[in-house]
């Protein structure tokens, strides 16, 4: 239980560290005025060093306007009490103390307001030695109070590049999250599609192999072309995840121009595609082209799976900043739009991903239907 309170106690001292030290140099500052023989109108003195000592609670906050106070109230007991600023520690380590914050916390303006204001103390400092002026006055007077401020600017620049790289490493995990979610969509697309086609022509070549060996060849065919062709486009998505394979990589990534020869395999596996341009065809951005193919595959996919002998009509619309798409059909499949697969979630977070939007549900003349909007830049 003590280990416990003990803990509780280190975390609020780290959580309000400034406000804690600032606390301890007051105490201190006050407990050696008030015991020492050399300290003079020590009432006043203990007034003129809370002014000194309590501002540095909110250098974090306001570095210049806290620093400022501060080196009015040491100004102040310096003058009520001549001499203490000659015998006391505490005050020496409070002056010392303010110009690190002052570098380490002033930014723009301030840090520029800041640095002449170093340089007007380092000044006064050296003037007010009472000591015949020699160059190492400088040297000695910068060190002593430009130095303070120096190491303060300069943990200000490594913690700012500290953050730097921390929000850099954020956003480069984010990236990769976002990444290796766009790969899991691909892979789902390409397996999925392949999947269904293969397992529709398995099924009608084994009916058919007994009494018509044409047709069953025909589909074993098909089979074998819709596997070539997944195995194609998983080795482009794993030559993504390889340097190396910079082929593969730049291999041309499935777009609308090849949304006909997509109608022509799902025609093959026994559903009847019809295609329809609307507009003239216009160089999409690739993200976008992408997206859309996905998703007419992946609706095709789901009509070929799901509604049984149908007929599936794709329109593609070239608008003046935005490519519409429509797939419809007309089957009777049960359970149309209420799987627990990835497939319409995903249809979504690709229209999402490029700025569109996606509806899908059944047709209230029967049948599916898959509606997306997909914007993009007609002055590109």
């Amino acid at each position: 239980m003590a280990y416990g309170r003990a803990m509780r106690i280190w975390r609020a001292l780290r959580e309000h560290a400034d406000a804690a030290f600032a606390v301890g140099l007051l105490v201190a500052l006050e407990t050696e005025l008030w015991l020492a023989s050399y300290a003079e109108h020590r009432p006043l003195l203990a007034i003129a060093a809370v002014v000194a000592a309590l501002p540095l609670v909110w250098r974090g906050r306001f570095p210049l306007t806290a620093v400022l106070v501060v080196w009015v109230g040491l100004v102040l007991m310096k003058e009520i009490s001549p001499g203490f600023d000659e015998h006391s520690t505490i005050f020496i380590v409070v002056g010392v103390f303010s110009l690190y914050s002052l570098g380490a916390n002033a930014r723009g303006i301030q840090a520029w307001i800041g640095a002449a204001f170093v340089l007007a103390v380092t000044v006064q400092f050296i003037g007010d030695d009472g000591d015949r002026f020699m160059w190492g006055d400088i040297v000695f007077g910068a060190f002593i109070m430009g130095g303070p401020w120096f190491a303060g600017v300069m943990m200000r620049f490594r913690r700012d590049r500290e953050q730097r790289l921390e929000r850099e490493k954020a956003q480069a995990e984010a990236a990769i999250v976002d990444e290796r979610q766009r790969i899991a969509r691909e892979l789902h697309d390409v397996i999925a599609h392949a999947i269904a086609v293969v397992v529709v022509q398995a099924r009608g070549g084994r009916r058919m192999l007994d009494h018509d060996l044409a047709d069953s060849r025909l589909a074993f065919d098909a089979i074998e072309r819709t596997g070539e062709q997944a195995l194609g486009e998983m080795r482009r998505l794993l030559g993504l995840l390889r340097e190396s394979d910079d082929e593969l990589a730049r291999a041309p990534l499935p777009s609308l121009a090849r949304i006909p020869e997509l109608a022509d395999q799902l025609r093959a596996a026994g559903l009847e595609v019809e295609v329809d341009i609307e507009g003239d065809p216009v160089e999409l951005p690739p993200g976008v082209d992408l997206s859309a193919y996905r998703i007419v595959q992946e609706a095709l996919t789901n009509s070929l799976k799901h509604a049984g002998p149908a007929h599936a009509r794709v329109r593609i619309r070239y608008g003046a900043d935005a490519v519409e798409l429509e797939i419809l059909d007309d089957g009777r499949g049960p359970g149309r739009g209420h799987g627990t697969g990835n497939g319409l979630v995903g249809l979504r977070e690709r229209a999402a991903i490029v700025g569109g939007a996606l509806d899908a549900g059944p047709r209230d003349e029967g049948g599916f239907a898959v509606r997306a909007a997909l914007p993009y830049d007609s002055e590109r």
